[in-house]
C-alpha cells in the first residue's frame, strides 16, 4: 500500500477518535459539588521511585490535619497500589485496569511521582501514567502556584492539561525513514473550560490581571484557536485587565526583575505550561518545593511536579527525599474539597519551615533531615497555631 494512504487511515483513527473526545466534553457540563457529599474519599497513591515515600509524608499530615472529619465519616482514605513502573510494564499499560478502577472510586487522588520510560530505559514504551490519568479521568486544567514573597513573586499557572501537544503523544508515526509527524490538538470546549477556571480563579483571589502564552504566531491554527478563545473568554470579566505573550519571550521576562512581579495569573497550553513552570519553580527553590493540582469537573488529582528520582532509591536515600512538594500538594487538596482553613494553616507551616525558621533541613542526602523528621517538623509547627 502506498506510504501517504497508510498515512491517511491513521490519521482518520485519530481524527475519529478525536471527534468522540469532543462529543464527550461538550456533553460533561456539571461539576462535583463537596458540600454534597456524604463522605469525600480521599485516594493516595504512592507511584514509584521516591513516590511512595514523600506520598506516604502526605498522607500523614492530611489525616492530621482532617482527624475530626475521619472521625465523623466525612473523609475516608483509600491507599491505591499498583502503579510501578515494574506493574505497568509487566501490564504494558500505562495505568492497570484494577488500578484505574480503584481512582475512579476516589474523589480526589494525591499522587507521588511515576516512571515514564524513554529510548533506551529497560522498559517497554508504555505511555506516561499522568497523562493516560488525564486524559481518563478529564483532569483539564492543571494548576501550578510560585510564590516567592520576598521577591514580590506571586503566579498561578494554568496549564492546559488534555490536548495540546501532549495529547497525541504516543500516537505519532514515522511515514517513512525521512519524515516522522506528531500531532497537537485544540478543541473549543477544551480551551474555554481552562480560560474560564483561571478567570475565575482571578475573580475568587482579587487577582486583575491574566495573561496568555502561546506561539500563535507561528503555530497559526492551534496555538491561534487557543489565544482566539482566550480573549472571548476574557469579555465576560470586564474588571480584569488582559495581555498575551509569546512562550520564547515569555520565558525571558519571568527573570527580568523589573517585569516579572507583573505577572499574576497565566493561562498556557500543555507543552508550554509544562515547560514554563518548571522554570517557575526554580524562583521558589526548585521543582522540589512545588506541587500542582489537576482540576476535572468530577475528579481531581494533586501530585508533586518532579520526578520519581529512582537513583535515590538505588542509593539507599529515599528516606531523605523532599516531600515539600507533595506538602504544596496537600494545600491545594484541602482547600479544593472546602477545608480551607486547614489549607491555610499547612501553608503557612510551610512558609515558616522552609523559608522563616529553617529548623529542620532537607538536603537529599544523609546530612541532612528524613522525609518523616520534616514531615514531623510541619505538623509540630501546625499544632503551634
Amino acid at each position: 500500500m502506498d506510504k501517504i494512504q497508510i498515512a491517511k487511515e491513521k490519521f482518520e483513527k485519530i481524527l475519529e477518535k478525536q471527534l468522540k473526545r469532543v462529543e464527550m466534553i461538550n456533553a460533561n457540563k456539571e461539576f462535583k459539588n463537596f458540600k454534597a457529599l456524604d463522605t469525600i474519599t480521599i485516594g493516595v497513591c504512592g507511584g514509584d521511585g521516591i513516590g511512595p515515600r514523600i506520598t506516604g509524608e502526605g498522607h500523614k499530615i492530611l489525616e492530621f490535619l482532617l482527624k475530626d472529619e475521619v472521625a465523623k465519616g466525612k473523609v475516608q482514605f483509600k491507599v491505591i497500589d499498583g502503579l510501578t513502573i515494574e506493574r505497568r510494564a509487566e501490564l504494558n499499560k500505562a495505568i492497570p485496569d484494577d488500578t484505574l478502577a480503584e481512582l475512579k472510586s476516589c474523589d480526589v487522588i494525591l499522587k507521588g511521582p511515576t516512571t515514564t520510560p524513554r529510548k533506551g530505559d529497560p522498559w517497554p514504551n508504555v505511555e506516561s501514567a499522568n497523562v493516560a490519568m488525564r486524559k481518563e479521568l478529564d483532569l483539564f486544567a492543571n494548576v501550578r502556584p510560585v510564590k516567592v514573597p520576598e521577591e514580590g513573586i506571586d503566579w498561578a499557572f494554568f496549564r492546559e492539561n488534555t490536548e495540546g501537544s501532549y495529547a497525541l503523544g504516543s500516537e505519532g508515526f514515522e511515514v517513512d525513514d525521512d519524515l516522522a509527524i506528531d500531532f497537537c490538538v485544540t478543541t473549543t470546549e477544551g480551551t474555554e473550560r481552562i480560560a474560564r477556571a483561571a478567570f475565575e480563579y482571578a475573580k475568587a483571589n482579587g487577582k486583575n490581571r491574566v495573561s496568555i502564552v502561546t506561539k500563535a504566531n507561528v503555530v497559526k491554527t492551534t496555538d491561534g484557536k487557543f489565544l482566539k478563545l482566550c480573549n472571548e473568554v476574557a469579555k465576560d470579566y470586564p474588571g480584569i485587565e488582559v495581555d498575551d505573550w509569546y512562550i520564547d519571550i515569555m520565558t525571558a521576562k519571568l527573570i527580568d526583575k523589573k517585569r516579572r512581579t507583573n505577572f499574576q495569573v497565566l493561562i498556557l497550553p500543555n507543552l508550554y505550561g509544562d515547560i514554563l513552570t518548571d522554570e517557575a519553580a526554580e524562583f521558589q527553590g526548585g521543582v522540589g518545593t512545588a506541587g500542582s493540582a489537576n482540576l476535572g469537573k468530577q475528579y481531581a488529582m494533586f501530585e508533586a511536579i518532579h520526578g520519581s528520582a529512582p537513583r535515590m532509591v538505588q542509593e539507599g536515600r529515599d528516606i531523605y527525599a523532599d516531600p515539600c512538594s507533595i506538602f504544596r500538594a496537600c494545600v491545594m487538596l484541602l482547600s479544593h474539597i472546602g477545608y480551607t482553613d486547614a489549607a491555610g494553616k499547612l501553608e503557612k507551616a510551610l512558609d515558616i519551615c522552609m523559608y522563616t525558621e529553617k529548623k529542620v533541613v532537607i538536603t537529599g542526602r544523609a546530612d541532612g533531615a528524613t522525609s518523616a523528621e520534616f514531615s514531623q517538623y510541619v505538623m509540630d509547627t501546625v499544632a503551634k497555631m
